[in-house]
C-alpha cells in the first residue's frame, strides 16, 4: 500500500491565473497544492513559468516564448474571461479559483449557474453562495456583501463602512430568495 494521494482529474478546482500582480506565494502555494489543472493568460505566462510553475493552458497566443511541453493554447471569442469559462464548462470541469488584480466577480455572474467561481485578487476572496449557505466564522471577521436583494443573515452586523462584521466565533448562516449572493471576504 502507498501512502501516496491520487487525486482524480478535475476532482480539485482548476486554477485560472489572469493576473498575478503581487499575490502572496504563500495563498498560490495553498491552490496549488492539489495539482490542479493550470490555466494561464498569454500575457502572464513568462511570469508564471519563470516561478517554476507547469502550465497545462495558455488562454490566447503567448507571443515568442518557448512552450513548456504538453500546454494546450485556447482561443476563443471575447476576452479572456470568456474564454476560459467556456473551455472549463465545455471539458466539465466543476470549479475554478481565478486570481485576478481586481475583484470583478459580479462580470462572471453568467457563469456562476454552471461553474463554482472563486476569485482571488491580492487582499481578498470572493464567491457566490446559495440559499442556506453556513460557515464557522471567528468574531471579528469581515464580509463584503454585493446587496442585490433582501438577505437575512445570523451572527453579522453592519458596519457604518457597509461591511458585515461576524460578532461572535460561532457559524454565519445566510437566507435569501435570489439564486445566490456574492460575498467576500478578506485574506
Amino acid at each position: 500500500m502507498s501512502s501516496h494521494h491520487i487525486v482524480k482529474e478535475k476532482q480539485e478546482p482548476a486554477l485560472y491565473i489572469h493576473q498575478l500582480a503581487d499575490f502572496e506565494e504563500e495563498y498560490l502555494g495553498q491552490l496549488l497544492e492539489w495539482s490542479p489543472t493550470v490555466l494561464v493568460n498569454a500575457a502572464e505566462y513568462e511570469k508564471v513559468i519563470s516561478l517554476g510553475l507547469k502550465v497545462d493552458v495558455v488562454v490566447h497566443e503567448p507571443g515568442t516564448y518557448l512552450m513548456q511541453e504538453n500546454t494546450k493554447i485556447i482561443r476563443g471569442p471575447g476576452d479572456e474571461f470568456n474564454t476560459v469559462m467556456n473551455y472549463l464548462i465545455q471539458e466539465k470541469y466543476p470549479a475554478v479559483n481565478v486570481i485576478a488584480r481586481e475583484n470583478k466577480l459580479a462580470d462572471l455572474s453568467y457563469y456562476i449557474p454552471q461553474i463554482n467561481v472563486v476569485l482571488f485578487t491580492e487582499t481578498e476572496k470572493a464567491y457566490a453562495i446559495k440559499n442556506g449557505f453556513k460557515i464557522w466564522k471567528p468574531a471579528g471577521s469581515i464580509y463584503h456583501i454585493e446587496v442585490s436583494a433582501y438577505f437575512e443573515t445570523s451572527n453579522l452586523k453592519q458596519k457604518e463602512s457597509g461591511d458585515f462584521e461576524v460578532i461572535a466565533d460561532d457559524f454565519v448562516e445566510f437566507t435569501f430568495n435570489v439564486p445566490y449572493l456574492l460575498i467576500s471576504e478578506n485574506l
